[in-house]
């Protein structure tokens, strides 16, 4: 498919999927910015970040950063520090020893921007759900905001799934549910992406 504008690719979406037409109409087209492209620590602040409110995560993510010299948990600091001391900044146990475990692997495999970016989405999820403590969905959500990605689906996301159940009046459950919804999505390429942070706004 050849490269759409702002207002082609709405069309499309609309043409595509006609129940997405509140949620459009009702939302602004999402902005990609250039991403952050340190993938490190992008993925020490999505671990932070898990199941908490925006404002706690921001609390505990500063927290964490002001351990560090100029604010800056390189890999080789961080591996030596204390389970302790990353807890005393608000970490679970479990958290701080993700943070520990991509550390590791960032010394020992590497996280480059570059290298990872001429991986295609199945490739890198493979490659960063080898951590411990990174699921598919963490790195779904690289793909969305670090990588700029535009067809991706994170068919675990609670905000998606209530939005959808709530647009398509879905009484589905279970794995039942996903493949439904992964189902209605495949319309929606090659977008995915676009359409789910139109849905996060409208939800």
């Amino acid at each position: 498919m050849p490269a759409l504008n702002k207002g082609q690719i709405k069309e499309y979406l609309l043409e595509s999927d006609y129940k997405l037409t509140p949620v459009i109409e009702s939302g602004t087209y999402p902005i990609f910015r250039r991403g952050n492209k340190d993938v490190y620590t992008a993925l020490l602040q999505s671990i932070v970040s898990q199941q908490l409110s925006v404002k706690a995560a921001d609390t505990i993510h500063k927290r964490v950063l002001n351990i560090f010299p100029n604010n800056n948990p390189k890999p080789e600091l961080l591996i030596r520090t204390s389970p302790v001391k990353l807890r005393s900044a608000g970490l679970s146990k479990q958290k701080a020893s993700y943070l520990k475990a991509i550390a590791k692997f960032s010394i020992d495999n590497g996280l480059d921007y570059k290298e990872l970016s001429s991986k295609n989405d199945v490739e890198l999820i493979k490659y960063l759900t080898q951590i411990h403590g990174v699921g598919q969905w963490t790195v779904e959500m690289l793909l969305m905001f670090t990588f700029n990605r535009k067809d991706v689906f994170p068919v675990a996301d609670v905000g998606i799934q209530n939005a959808m159940r709530k647009l398509y009046s879905l009484e589905e459950q279970g794995t039942e549910f996903k493949n439904k919804i992964n189902l209605i999505s495949q319309q929606w390429q090659p977008y995915r992406t676009i359409v789910c942070r139109y849905l996060w706004g409208w939800k």
